[in-house]
């Protein structure tokens, strides 16, 4: 979570080399995660989303430079945290946002440790611009 949370912050900032540098760690993390005391469930529902949150992390850490495919792969890789999360659980308060206006208003969501709204797919430009949708635990 260090390491999604670390992209989420930096994209929220405009900073897309702090961006990726977070992608690199979250690949590292991703690579090296102990899958010896997972559940069945917990098992399959960590391979389903491996790979891919792994390739959208590589894609965040690559496109330094390129704040607007960061986001996009971002996108994608907040539902798989999101299902981790509640497959998972959380031993830190969690929050699922919601960006109606990201994409053109078809809207983006992420997971966030602040219930204060630090949108990643918008920035600077409108930080605030969100809702909590979900406390997750």
């Amino acid at each position: 979570m260090d390491a999604y949370i670390k992209v989420k912050n930096a994209l929220a900032k405009d900073n897309d080399k702090l961006a990726a540098s977070g992608g690199k760690e979250l690949v590292n993390a991703i690579q090296n995660f102990n899958k010896s005391a997972l559940t069945p469930e917990q098992a399959k529902t960590y391979a389903d989303i491996e790979e891919d949150a792994k390739e959208h992390a590589e894609h965040i850490s690559t496109n330094a430079g390129n704040l607007k495919h960061q986001r996009e792969h971002f996108e994608t890789l907040s539902q798989d945290v999101y299902q981790l999360v509640k497959t998972f659980g959380t031993s830190q308060p969690l929050y699922y946002d919601h960006c109606p206006m990201y994409n053109k208003n078809k809207g983006g969501y992420w997971v966030s440790e602040s219930k204060a709204i630090q949108n990643p797919y918008l920035g600077k430009s409108m930080p605030t611009c969100g809702v909590v949708k979900e406390e997750l635990k």
